[in-house]
């Protein structure tokens, strides 16, 4: 079997942005990726908070070397475009930044996405200015690099207590003159707010966060002008509610939330046949 070459995927990936709405969903491991492969989804993406649940760390708390390990590894299982969650590049300074995202392009991603928030409760986003320069450094090592990875500016305003339309569609902008391909706003829930960001930085694309049961399907925020719909770390905390679930129940002395659950048949099935895929001639 001949697997796409990383300028193959790069070249899909981008190709996904120019029209239409897709799907990008978050696994956490090799296993959860090629499933979702396995599923039919065009592209991934990586989840800073999926992964760190599984190093039994919060969010954000995974080193640099260690998220570029696991995103390596992501890029090497899958046979789809990878977009990276990066978070705010592991750096404050454009130059940090800049080292950092050559360092995740070398991994073989697709696209990767930086964060303009600080980490400091006190001042939880980075003055307009600054993250401007952190996203123009962003775009300088992606074209150092060859240019053809799609660089995500995201707005974190809404997850860090600034839940301001106005300031976040600002920001986008800005964002976007600065060299990114594709604008975020992860929080935004209304049809309202996702509206208003769409047509604020057309015509580039614009992600949008669904990690809930917000009451939209694809062909609603198809609709509304969104062309990348992702999930973040919620497949990642359904999998742990799961196990929460049955794990507590034990604990309190019964088995019954294993009813339902897929078989070692049923799971074997799919990676043997997975496997055999991969290693066809």
């Amino acid at each position: 079997m001949t697997r796409p070459s990383i300028t193959d995927k790069r070249r899909a990936f981008r190709a996904l942005h120019l029209s239409g709405c897709f799907v990008l969903p978050n696994p956490w491991d090799i296993g959860t990726t090629r499933y979702l492969q396995h599923l039919g989804f065009k592209a991934l993406a990586t989840t800073s908070a999926g992964f760190a649940f599984s190093q039994g760390l919060p969010d954000a708390a995974v080193p640099r070397d260690t998220m570029l390990a696991h995103i390596a590894e992501i890029v090497a299982a899958a046979d789809v475009p990878v977009n990276a969650d990066f978070e705010g590049g592991y750096a404050h300074d454009p130059v940090g930044v800049a080292e950092s995202v050559r360092l995740c392009v070398e991994t073989g991603v697709a696209g990767l996405s930086i964060e303009d928030a600080t980490g400091d409760k006190d001042n939880p986003l980075y003055d307009l200015a600054d993250a401007v320069a952190r996203m123009r450094a962003a775009r300088a090592a992606i074209e150092k690099a060859g240019g053809d990875v799609v660089l995500t500016g995201r707005s974190e305003g809404f997850l860090v207590g600034r839940p301001d339309l106005d300031e976040a569609i600002a920001r986008l902008k800005a964002y976007a003159d600065a060299g990114a391909d594709c604008l975020y706003a992860p929080g935004i829930r209304t049809r309202e707010q996702i509206a208003a960001v769409v047509q604020a930085v057309a015509p580039k694309p614009v992600n949008f966060l669904n990690s809930g049961p917000f009451g939209f399907t694809v062909d609603d925020l198809a609709a509304l002008g969104v062309r990348r719909i992702s999930v973040g770390g919620s497949l990642a905390r359904a999998g742990w509610t799961a196990f929460v679930r049955v794990a507590s129940g034990i604990a309190e002395g019964s088995f019954e939330g294993f009813t339902g659950t897929m078989s070692n048949a049923e799971l074997n099935a799919f990676f043997r046949d997975d496997l055999a895929k991969r290693n066809a001639p």
